[in-house]
Protein backbone atom coordinates (compact mmCIF):
# COMPACT_ATOMS: atom_id res chain seq x y z
CA UNK A 1 0.00 0.00 0.00
CA UNK A 2 1.35 3.47 -0.91
CA UNK A 3 0.72 6.33 1.54
CA UNK A 4 1.51 10.03 1.29
CA UNK A 5 4.07 11.56 3.64
CA UNK A 6 4.95 15.12 4.63
CA UNK A 7 7.59 16.85 2.47
CA UNK A 8 10.18 17.23 5.26
CA UNK A 9 10.14 13.48 5.95
CA UNK A 10 11.82 12.73 2.67
CA UNK A 11 10.74 11.48 -0.72
CA UNK A 12 10.00 7.81 -0.06
CA UNK A 13 9.95 5.56 3.00
CA UNK A 14 9.69 1.77 3.17
CA UNK A 15 8.22 0.50 6.44
CA UNK A 16 8.30 -3.26 7.16
CA UNK A 17 7.85 -3.98 3.43
CA UNK A 18 7.74 -7.64 2.38
CA UNK A 19 7.41 -8.96 -1.15
CA UNK A 20 7.61 -12.37 -2.80
CA UNK A 21 7.22 -13.77 -6.30
CA UNK A 22 4.63 -16.51 -6.15
CA UNK A 23 4.75 -18.87 -3.21
CA UNK A 24 8.41 -19.86 -3.01
CA UNK A 25 10.41 -16.84 -4.06
CA UNK A 26 10.72 -14.31 -1.21
CA UNK A 27 12.52 -11.13 -2.26
CA UNK A 28 12.09 -8.66 0.65
CA UNK A 29 11.39 -9.40 4.31
CA UNK A 30 10.14 -6.49 6.48
CA UNK A 31 12.46 -3.94 4.89
CA UNK A 32 12.89 -0.37 6.28
CA UNK A 33 14.72 2.59 4.69
CA UNK A 34 14.20 6.27 3.80
CA UNK A 35 15.10 8.24 0.67
CA UNK A 36 15.58 11.93 1.40
CA UNK A 37 15.44 14.78 -1.09
CA UNK A 38 18.57 15.13 -3.23
CA UNK A 39 20.07 11.75 -2.22
CA UNK A 40 22.01 9.88 -4.93
CA UNK A 41 22.23 6.19 -4.13
CA UNK A 42 23.55 3.04 -5.80
CA UNK A 43 21.72 -0.27 -5.37
CA UNK A 44 24.01 -3.24 -4.68
CA UNK A 45 23.17 -6.93 -4.34
CA UNK A 46 23.77 -10.12 -6.22
CA UNK A 47 21.95 -11.36 -9.31
CA UNK A 48 18.42 -12.40 -8.43
CA UNK A 49 18.45 -10.43 -5.14
CA UNK A 50 15.56 -8.32 -6.46
CA UNK A 51 17.13 -4.99 -7.48
CA UNK A 52 14.77 -4.47 -10.43
CA UNK A 53 11.83 -5.65 -8.27
CA UNK A 54 12.74 -2.96 -5.72
CA UNK A 55 12.36 -0.36 -8.50
CA UNK A 56 8.94 -1.74 -9.49
CA UNK A 57 7.80 -1.30 -5.85
CA UNK A 58 9.10 2.30 -5.86
CA UNK A 59 7.15 3.10 -9.03
CA UNK A 60 4.03 1.33 -7.60
CA UNK A 61 4.03 -1.05 -10.61
CA UNK A 62 4.00 -3.76 -7.93
CA UNK A 63 2.43 -3.66 -4.46
CA UNK A 64 4.03 -5.10 -1.31
CA UNK A 65 2.55 -8.26 0.29
CA UNK A 66 2.71 -6.48 3.64
CA UNK A 67 4.12 -3.28 5.13
CA UNK A 68 3.73 0.23 3.75
CA UNK A 69 5.48 2.47 1.23
CA UNK A 70 5.06 6.15 2.11
CA UNK A 71 5.56 8.69 -0.70
CA UNK A 72 5.80 12.50 -0.44
CA UNK A 73 2.60 14.31 -1.46
CA UNK A 74 2.33 14.73 -5.24
CA UNK A 75 5.65 12.97 -5.82
CA UNK A 76 6.48 11.80 -9.36
CA UNK A 77 8.68 8.72 -9.83
CA UNK A 78 10.18 7.93 -13.27
CA UNK A 79 12.11 4.82 -14.24
CA UNK A 80 14.60 4.38 -17.10
CA UNK A 81 14.48 0.59 -17.46
CA UNK A 82 17.34 -1.58 -18.77
CA UNK A 83 15.71 -2.05 -22.17
CA UNK A 84 12.94 -0.44 -24.20
CA UNK A 85 9.80 -2.62 -23.85
CA UNK A 86 9.22 -4.66 -27.02
CA UNK A 87 5.74 -3.20 -27.56
CA UNK A 88 7.26 0.34 -27.74
CA UNK A 89 9.90 -0.56 -30.33
CA UNK A 90 7.56 0.05 -33.30
CA UNK A 91 6.41 3.51 -32.08
CA UNK A 92 7.62 6.79 -33.52
CA UNK A 93 9.80 8.90 -31.21
CA UNK A 94 6.84 11.27 -30.65
CA UNK A 95 4.48 8.42 -29.68
CA UNK A 96 7.20 6.76 -27.59
CA UNK A 97 7.54 9.86 -25.40
CA UNK A 98 3.76 10.39 -25.41
CA UNK A 99 3.28 6.86 -23.99
CA UNK A 100 4.83 7.98 -20.67
CA UNK A 101 1.94 10.37 -19.96
CA UNK A 102 -1.59 9.45 -18.85
CA UNK A 103 -3.16 12.15 -21.03
CA UNK A 104 -2.20 13.55 -24.45
CA UNK A 105 0.48 16.25 -24.25
CA UNK A 106 -0.14 18.90 -26.91
CA UNK A 107 3.21 20.73 -26.80
CA UNK A 108 5.32 17.56 -26.70
CA UNK A 109 7.74 18.30 -29.61
CA UNK A 110 9.69 21.14 -27.90
CA UNK A 111 9.78 19.06 -24.69
CA UNK A 112 11.22 16.11 -26.63
CA UNK A 113 13.88 18.39 -28.16
CA UNK A 114 14.79 19.67 -24.70
CA UNK A 115 15.36 16.19 -23.18
CA UNK A 116 17.16 14.89 -26.29
CA UNK A 117 19.64 17.74 -25.85
CA UNK A 118 20.14 16.76 -22.19
CA UNK A 119 20.95 13.14 -23.16
CA UNK A 120 23.21 14.27 -26.02
CA UNK A 121 21.13 12.75 -28.84
CA UNK A 122 21.46 14.76 -32.02
CA UNK A 123 18.19 16.44 -33.05
CA UNK A 124 17.04 16.94 -36.60
CA UNK A 125 13.75 17.72 -38.33
CA UNK A 126 12.48 14.21 -39.03
CA UNK A 127 13.66 12.64 -35.77
CA UNK A 128 10.22 12.82 -34.09
CA UNK A 129 8.72 10.58 -36.79
CA UNK A 130 11.55 8.03 -36.74
CA UNK A 131 10.71 4.52 -35.44
CA UNK A 132 12.41 3.60 -32.14
CA UNK A 133 13.65 0.24 -33.48
CA UNK A 134 15.77 2.06 -36.12
CA UNK A 135 18.08 3.55 -33.45
CA UNK A 136 21.32 1.86 -32.35
CA UNK A 137 21.63 0.29 -28.89
CA UNK A 138 23.53 3.32 -27.55
CA UNK A 139 20.93 5.73 -28.97
CA UNK A 140 18.12 3.61 -27.45
CA UNK A 141 19.90 3.86 -24.05
CA UNK A 142 19.76 7.67 -24.43
CA UNK A 143 16.05 7.53 -25.42
CA UNK A 144 15.31 5.50 -22.26
CA UNK A 145 16.97 8.11 -20.04
CA UNK A 146 15.16 10.91 -21.91
CA UNK A 147 11.81 9.10 -21.43
CA UNK A 148 12.31 9.31 -17.65
CA UNK A 149 13.53 12.95 -17.69
CA UNK A 150 10.61 14.22 -19.79
CA UNK A 151 8.33 13.26 -16.86
CA UNK A 152 10.21 15.78 -14.67
CA UNK A 153 10.40 13.35 -11.70
CA UNK A 154 11.12 14.00 -8.01
CA UNK A 155 12.70 10.53 -7.87
CA UNK A 156 14.69 9.26 -10.88
CA UNK A 157 15.38 5.49 -11.06
CA UNK A 158 18.02 4.26 -13.50
CA UNK A 159 18.49 0.53 -14.18
CA UNK A 160 21.95 -0.17 -15.72
CA UNK A 161 22.00 3.19 -17.59
CA UNK A 162 25.54 2.78 -19.00
CA UNK A 163 24.69 -0.36 -21.00
CA UNK A 164 25.37 0.26 -24.71
CA UNK A 165 26.73 3.77 -24.09
CA UNK A 166 30.10 4.67 -25.63
CA UNK A 167 32.78 6.56 -23.65
CA UNK A 168 31.39 9.98 -24.63
CA UNK A 169 27.87 8.86 -23.65
CA UNK A 170 29.00 7.68 -20.18
CA UNK A 171 30.96 10.91 -19.60
CA UNK A 172 27.92 13.00 -20.59
CA UNK A 173 25.58 10.97 -18.33
CA UNK A 174 28.03 11.23 -15.40
CA UNK A 175 28.24 15.04 -15.72
CA UNK A 176 24.45 15.23 -15.86
CA UNK A 177 24.02 13.12 -12.68
CA UNK A 178 26.68 15.08 -10.75
CA UNK A 179 24.66 18.26 -11.37
CA UNK A 180 21.19 16.62 -11.09
CA UNK A 181 19.27 18.39 -8.27
CA UNK A 182 16.59 15.73 -7.51
CA UNK A 183 16.76 12.33 -5.81
CA UNK A 184 18.29 9.56 -7.88
CA UNK A 185 18.73 5.80 -7.34
CA UNK A 186 20.87 3.77 -9.76
CA UNK A 187 21.44 0.06 -10.39
CA UNK A 188 24.83 -0.40 -12.08
CA UNK A 189 27.95 -2.56 -11.91
CA UNK A 190 30.21 0.23 -13.22
CA UNK A 191 32.19 1.27 -10.12
CA UNK A 192 33.92 4.34 -11.65
CA UNK A 193 30.59 5.66 -12.93
CA UNK A 194 28.85 5.17 -9.54
CA UNK A 195 31.75 6.63 -7.53
CA UNK A 196 31.52 9.86 -9.53
CA UNK A 197 28.11 10.91 -8.13
CA UNK A 198 26.66 8.53 -5.47
CA UNK A 199 26.87 9.31 -1.75
CA UNK A 200 25.26 6.15 -0.38
CA UNK A 201 24.23 2.57 -1.10
CA UNK A 202 21.14 0.41 -0.63
CA UNK A 203 22.45 -3.14 -0.23
CA UNK A 204 20.04 -6.03 -0.86
CA UNK A 205 21.12 -9.10 1.04
CA UNK A 206 19.87 -12.13 -0.87
CA UNK A 207 20.04 -14.35 2.26
CA UNK A 208 18.38 -12.18 4.91
CA UNK A 209 16.06 -10.46 2.33
CA UNK A 210 16.82 -7.17 4.12
CA UNK A 211 18.03 -3.85 2.71
CA UNK A 212 20.93 -2.18 4.52
CA UNK A 213 21.52 1.52 3.92
CA UNK A 214 25.17 2.70 3.90
CA UNK A 215 26.79 6.13 3.55
CA UNK A 216 29.80 6.38 1.24
CA UNK A 217 30.45 5.62 -2.39
CA UNK A 218 30.19 2.25 -4.12
CA UNK A 219 33.85 1.27 -3.58
CA UNK A 220 33.80 2.26 0.16
CA UNK A 221 30.70 0.18 0.77
CA UNK A 222 31.99 -2.78 -1.22
CA UNK A 223 35.16 -2.70 0.91
CA UNK A 224 33.11 -2.48 4.16
CA UNK A 225 30.92 -5.41 3.14
CA UNK A 226 33.91 -7.58 2.15
CA UNK A 227 35.66 -6.71 5.44
CA UNK A 228 32.52 -7.73 7.34
CA UNK A 229 32.29 -11.04 5.46
CA UNK A 230 35.96 -11.68 6.25
CA UNK A 231 35.37 -10.93 9.96
CA UNK A 232 32.27 -13.17 10.03
CA UNK A 233 34.20 -15.99 8.34
CA UNK A 234 37.10 -15.70 10.82
CA UNK A 235 34.72 -15.73 13.81
CA UNK A 236 32.97 -18.82 12.42
CA UNK A 237 36.31 -20.58 11.83
CA UNK A 238 37.34 -19.96 15.48
CA UNK A 239 33.97 -21.23 16.72
CA UNK A 240 34.17 -24.30 14.49
CA UNK A 241 37.59 -25.13 15.97
CA UNK A 242 36.30 -24.75 19.56
CA UNK A 243 33.17 -26.77 18.76
CA UNK A 244 35.26 -29.65 17.40
CA UNK A 245 37.57 -29.59 20.47
CA UNK A 246 34.57 -29.71 22.82
CA UNK A 247 32.92 -32.51 20.85
CA UNK A 248 36.13 -34.59 21.03
CA UNK A 249 36.44 -33.98 24.81
CA UNK A 250 32.74 -34.71 25.40
CA UNK A 251 33.07 -38.06 23.58
CA UNK A 252 36.21 -38.90 25.57
CA UNK A 253 34.55 -38.13 28.96
CA UNK A 254 31.29 -39.86 28.02
CA UNK A 255 33.21 -43.11 27.43
CA UNK A 256 34.80 -42.87 30.91
CA UNK A 257 31.32 -43.23 32.49
CA UNK A 258 30.35 -42.25 36.06
CA UNK A 259 30.64 -38.58 36.97
CA UNK A 260 32.49 -37.90 33.76
CA UNK A 261 29.17 -38.27 31.91
CA UNK A 262 27.94 -35.05 33.58
CA UNK A 263 31.06 -33.23 32.35
CA UNK A 264 30.37 -34.57 28.85
CA UNK A 265 26.73 -33.39 29.06
CA UNK A 266 27.83 -29.89 30.09
CA UNK A 267 30.30 -29.76 27.20
CA UNK A 268 27.62 -30.79 24.72
CA UNK A 269 25.40 -27.95 26.01
CA UNK A 270 28.31 -25.53 25.37
CA UNK A 271 28.67 -26.93 21.83
CA UNK A 272 24.98 -26.18 21.19
CA UNK A 273 25.42 -22.60 22.43
CA UNK A 274 28.45 -22.11 20.17
CA UNK A 275 26.56 -23.54 17.16
CA UNK A 276 23.90 -20.87 17.75
CA UNK A 277 26.56 -18.14 17.97
CA UNK A 278 27.73 -18.90 14.42
CA UNK A 279 26.63 -16.11 12.12
CA UNK A 280 24.92 -16.66 8.79
CA UNK A 281 27.74 -15.32 6.64
CA UNK A 282 26.39 -13.57 3.60
CA UNK A 283 27.70 -15.34 0.56
CA UNK A 284 28.43 -13.01 -2.29
CA UNK A 285 27.39 -13.91 -5.82
CA UNK A 286 28.53 -17.20 -7.14
CA UNK A 287 30.66 -16.61 -10.18
CA UNK A 288 30.09 -18.64 -13.34
CA UNK A 289 32.52 -21.50 -13.87
CA UNK A 290 35.47 -21.02 -16.26
CA UNK A 291 34.35 -22.19 -19.71
CA UNK A 292 35.60 -22.79 -23.23
CA UNK A 293 33.65 -21.96 -26.41
CA UNK A 294 34.63 -24.91 -28.62
CA UNK A 295 35.10 -23.96 -32.27
CA UNK A 296 33.78 -25.81 -35.28
CA UNK A 297 36.21 -28.55 -36.30
CA UNK A 298 37.73 -29.16 -39.74
CA UNK A 299 37.76 -25.50 -40.83
CA UNK A 300 40.70 -24.21 -42.84
CA UNK A 301 41.59 -21.14 -44.88
CA UNK A 302 39.68 -17.83 -44.71
CA UNK A 303 36.55 -18.10 -42.52
CA UNK A 304 35.34 -14.51 -43.01
CA UNK A 305 36.35 -11.65 -45.31
CA UNK A 306 35.23 -8.02 -45.56
CA UNK A 307 36.00 -5.84 -48.61
CA UNK A 308 33.54 -2.96 -48.00
CA UNK A 309 30.97 -1.71 -45.48
CA UNK A 310 28.63 1.23 -44.86
CA UNK A 311 28.68 3.73 -41.97
CA UNK A 312 26.23 6.47 -41.04
CA UNK A 313 27.63 9.99 -41.34
CA UNK A 314 24.93 12.41 -40.16
CA UNK A 315 21.98 10.37 -41.39
CA UNK A 316 23.47 9.32 -44.73
CA UNK A 317 25.11 5.92 -45.34
CA UNK A 318 28.66 6.26 -46.64
CA UNK A 319 30.39 3.29 -48.29
CA UNK A 320 33.99 2.50 -47.32
CA UNK A 321 36.53 -0.02 -48.59
CA UNK A 322 38.68 -2.30 -46.45
CA UNK A 323 40.57 -5.56 -46.74
CA UNK A 324 40.00 -7.87 -43.79
CA UNK A 325 40.24 -11.64 -43.78
CA UNK A 326 39.83 -13.75 -40.64
CA UNK A 327 41.18 -17.27 -40.42
CA UNK A 328 41.20 -19.65 -37.46
CA UNK A 329 42.33 -17.88 -34.27
CA UNK A 330 41.89 -14.33 -35.71
CA UNK A 331 40.21 -11.78 -33.41
CA UNK A 332 38.82 -8.52 -34.85
CA UNK A 333 37.66 -5.53 -32.74
CA UNK A 334 35.06 -3.25 -34.35
CA UNK A 335 35.23 0.32 -32.97
CA UNK A 336 33.24 3.53 -33.40
CA UNK A 337 30.83 5.84 -31.54
CA UNK A 338 27.14 5.12 -30.85
CA UNK A 339 25.01 5.38 -33.98
CA UNK A 340 27.73 4.89 -36.59
CA UNK A 341 26.37 1.48 -37.60
CA UNK A 342 28.37 -1.21 -35.72
CA UNK A 343 25.36 -3.34 -34.73
CA UNK A 344 23.80 -2.90 -38.18
CA UNK A 345 27.01 -4.20 -39.77
CA UNK A 346 27.24 -7.17 -37.37
CA UNK A 347 23.60 -8.10 -37.98
CA UNK A 348 24.03 -7.93 -41.76
CA UNK A 349 27.20 -10.07 -41.51
CA UNK A 350 25.44 -12.67 -39.32
CA UNK A 351 22.48 -12.82 -41.74
CA UNK A 352 24.80 -12.96 -44.75
CA UNK A 353 23.01 -9.98 -46.28
CA UNK A 354 25.75 -7.38 -46.61
CA UNK A 355 27.68 -6.66 -49.82
CA UNK A 356 31.41 -6.91 -49.42
CA UNK A 357 31.24 -9.50 -46.63
CA UNK A 358 31.70 -13.22 -47.15
CA UNK A 359 31.44 -16.14 -44.73
CA UNK A 360 33.00 -19.38 -46.03
CA UNK A 361 30.53 -22.12 -46.88
CA UNK A 362 29.49 -24.42 -44.05
CA UNK A 363 30.72 -22.11 -41.25
CA UNK A 364 28.43 -22.03 -38.21
CA UNK A 365 27.91 -18.49 -36.91
CA UNK A 366 27.50 -17.91 -33.15
CA UNK A 367 25.89 -14.48 -32.74
CA UNK A 368 25.53 -12.73 -29.35
CA UNK A 369 23.13 -9.81 -29.83
CA UNK A 370 22.96 -6.96 -27.34
CA UNK A 371 19.13 -7.25 -27.19
CA UNK A 372 19.17 -11.09 -26.97
CA UNK A 373 16.78 -11.28 -29.95
CA UNK A 374 18.58 -14.40 -31.20
CA UNK A 375 16.75 -16.12 -28.31
CA UNK A 376 13.06 -17.03 -28.55
CA UNK A 377 11.49 -15.37 -25.48
CA UNK A 378 8.54 -17.82 -25.53
CA UNK A 379 10.80 -20.89 -25.30
CA UNK A 380 11.97 -22.39 -22.03
CA UNK A 381 15.70 -22.16 -21.34
CA UNK A 382 15.96 -25.95 -21.73
CA UNK A 383 14.36 -25.90 -25.20
CA UNK A 384 16.51 -22.96 -26.34
CA UNK A 385 19.71 -24.73 -25.25
CA UNK A 386 18.60 -28.00 -26.85
CA UNK A 387 18.01 -26.10 -30.12
CA UNK A 388 21.61 -24.79 -30.00
CA UNK A 389 23.04 -28.34 -30.15
CA UNK A 390 23.56 -30.16 -33.44
CA UNK A 391 22.88 -33.49 -31.69
CA UNK A 392 20.87 -33.89 -28.46
CA UNK A 393 22.89 -34.64 -25.32
CA UNK A 394 20.93 -33.80 -22.18
CA UNK A 395 23.82 -34.57 -19.82
CA UNK A 396 26.11 -32.06 -21.61
CA UNK A 397 23.28 -29.50 -21.84
CA UNK A 398 22.63 -29.60 -18.06
CA UNK A 399 26.32 -29.58 -17.22
CA UNK A 400 27.01 -26.50 -19.41
CA UNK A 401 23.87 -24.76 -18.07
CA UNK A 402 24.94 -25.37 -14.44
CA UNK A 403 28.30 -23.70 -15.18
CA UNK A 404 26.33 -20.55 -16.08
CA UNK A 405 24.24 -20.79 -12.85
CA UNK A 406 21.23 -22.05 -14.84
CA UNK A 407 19.88 -24.74 -12.54
CA UNK A 408 16.69 -25.88 -10.80
CA UNK A 409 13.56 -24.08 -11.89
CA UNK A 410 15.46 -21.55 -14.06
CA UNK A 411 16.06 -24.18 -16.77
CA UNK A 412 12.29 -24.70 -17.20
CA UNK A 413 11.44 -20.98 -17.11
CA UNK A 414 10.48 -19.08 -20.27
CA UNK A 415 13.36 -16.89 -21.44
CA UNK A 416 11.08 -13.82 -21.55
CA UNK A 417 10.58 -13.92 -17.77
CA UNK A 418 14.30 -14.10 -16.88
CA UNK A 419 16.27 -11.04 -15.78
CA UNK A 420 18.44 -9.39 -18.47
CA UNK A 421 21.57 -10.75 -16.75
CA UNK A 422 20.18 -14.30 -16.84
CA UNK A 423 19.30 -13.94 -20.55
CA UNK A 424 22.94 -13.01 -21.16
CA UNK A 425 24.14 -16.17 -19.40
CA UNK A 426 21.68 -18.29 -21.46
CA UNK A 427 23.10 -16.66 -24.63
CA UNK A 428 26.65 -17.62 -23.57
CA UNK A 429 25.58 -21.19 -22.71
CA UNK A 430 24.03 -21.42 -26.22
CA UNK A 431 27.34 -20.36 -27.82
CA UNK A 432 29.21 -23.08 -25.89
CA UNK A 433 26.72 -25.72 -27.10
CA UNK A 434 26.69 -24.37 -30.67
CA UNK A 435 30.46 -24.79 -31.36
CA UNK A 436 30.63 -21.88 -33.87
CA UNK A 437 33.37 -21.32 -36.46
CA UNK A 438 32.71 -17.56 -36.50
CA UNK A 439 31.80 -15.85 -33.23
CA UNK A 440 30.12 -12.41 -33.41
CA UNK A 441 29.67 -10.54 -30.11
CA UNK A 442 27.79 -7.25 -29.79
CA UNK A 443 28.32 -5.65 -26.34
CA UNK A 444 28.66 -8.94 -24.41
CA UNK A 445 29.18 -7.15 -21.06
CA UNK A 446 25.71 -5.54 -20.99
CA UNK A 447 23.55 -6.62 -18.03
CA UNK A 448 26.22 -9.13 -16.91
CA UNK A 449 27.31 -9.16 -13.26
CA UNK A 450 30.84 -7.71 -12.98
CA UNK A 451 32.06 -10.89 -11.21
CA UNK A 452 31.43 -12.91 -14.39
CA UNK A 453 33.28 -10.56 -16.76
CA UNK A 454 36.88 -11.80 -16.21
CA UNK A 455 35.65 -15.40 -16.77
CA UNK A 456 33.92 -14.40 -20.03
CA UNK A 457 36.95 -12.37 -21.18
CA UNK A 458 39.21 -15.40 -20.60
CA UNK A 459 36.92 -17.63 -22.70
CA UNK A 460 36.87 -15.12 -25.59
CA UNK A 461 40.63 -14.62 -25.36
CA UNK A 462 41.12 -18.40 -25.73
CA UNK A 463 38.53 -18.86 -28.52
CA UNK A 464 40.27 -20.57 -31.47
CA UNK A 465 37.81 -19.77 -34.27
CA UNK A 466 37.34 -16.36 -35.97
CA UNK A 467 35.95 -13.66 -33.66
CA UNK A 468 34.38 -10.21 -34.25
CA UNK A 469 33.81 -8.13 -31.10
CA UNK A 470 32.06 -4.84 -30.35
CA UNK A 471 32.46 -3.52 -26.79
CA UNK A 472 32.60 -0.07 -25.21
CA UNK A 473 34.25 -1.40 -22.02
CA UNK A 474 38.04 -0.91 -22.39
CA UNK A 475 38.95 -2.96 -19.24
CA UNK A 476 37.08 -5.92 -20.73
CA UNK A 477 38.61 -5.59 -24.21
CA UNK A 478 42.10 -5.30 -22.63
CA UNK A 479 41.76 -8.90 -21.34
CA UNK A 480 41.08 -10.33 -24.83
CA UNK A 481 43.67 -10.94 -27.54
CA UNK A 482 42.86 -8.63 -30.48
CA UNK A 483 44.72 -9.20 -33.75
CA UNK A 484 43.06 -6.52 -35.89
CA UNK A 485 41.02 -3.35 -35.28
CA UNK A 486 38.49 -1.82 -37.68
CA UNK A 487 37.59 1.73 -36.57
CA UNK A 488 34.42 2.73 -38.41
CA UNK A 489 35.00 6.41 -37.62
CA UNK A 490 38.29 6.58 -39.52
Amino acid sequence: MVHRMKKEEGVLRFEKVSFEYGHNKPILDEVDFVLRRGMKLAVMGQNGAGKTTLFSLMTAARAPESGEIHAAHGMKVALAAQVIPREKMELSVRDFFGSYFDTKVHDIDPRIDEVLEVVNLERHEKLHDRIVRSFSGGQQARLLLASALIQNPDLLLLDEPTNNLDKAGIEHLTRFLVEYPSTCVVISHDADFLNAFTTGVLYLDVFTRKIEQYAGNYTDVQRDILARIDKENRKNAQLAKKIQENKDKANFFAQKGGKMRLVAKKMRAEVEEMEEEKVEVRKEDKTIRPFIIPFQENLSGVIFSLASYSVLKGKKPVKKKTNISLRKNSHLLLKGPNGIGKSTLLEAVARGSTEGANIAEGVRVGYYRQDFSTLDFDQTVFDALRKAMDRPDEHRLRSVAAGFLITGDIIHTKIGSLSEGQKGLVAFASLVLERPGLLILDEPTNHINFRHLPVIAKALDAYEGALILVSHVPEFVAQIRIDEVLDLER
